[in-house]
C-alpha cells in the first residue's frame, strides 16, 4: 500500500502572486464580487488592462512591467493576500509545491 505523501504548506513567499492573476479571473469571479459589493477589487481589475507579451505582463496602457498581483501584501519576511477570503478561483485553486514556479516544487518532487 502506497502511503499519502504529507500536505505540503504554503511558505507564503508570495512567488506564485508574482504572475498577474488578473488575467485569470473568471466571470465568476466577477459575479461574486459584484454580488459582494467588492467595487475596491472590480475597480483595479478594469483598470489594470494587462496585455501577455509571451513571458510577462505589460500594462496595456502605459506598456510597464507588472511586477505582482495589486493584491499582494509583503509583511517582513512573508507575503499574505489582502483579498484572501474572497481571491479568484485561480488562487483557490492552486497547490502548494504543484508548479516549477513554487520554491517547494521539488520538495512535492521527492515526495512522489
Amino acid at each position: 500500500m502506497k502511503r499519502k505523501p504529507p500536505e505540503i504548506h504554503c511558505a507564503r513567499c508570495g512567488t506564485c502572486c508574482l504572475a498577474d492573476m488578473i488575467a485569470y479571473v473568471t466571470q465568476e469571479d466577477l459575479d461574486r464580487w459584484k454580488s459582494q459589493g467588492r467595487q475596491d477589487i472590480l475597480h483595479i481589475i478594469e483598470t489594470r488592462n494587462a496585455a501577455w507579451m509571451g513571458d510577462h505582463f505589460v500594462s496595456a496602457d502605459s506598456g510597464r512591467y507588472l511586477h505582482a498581483c495589486p493584491f499582494l501584501r509583503i509583511q517582513g519576511q512573508t507575503c499574505a493576500c489582502s483579498i484572501y477570503e474572497t481571491r479568484p478561483a485561480v488562487c483557490r485553486d492552486y497547490v502548494p509545491g504543484s508548479s516549477e514556479i513554487c520554491p517547494l516544487w521539488q520538495a512535492t518532487r521527492k515526495q512522489g
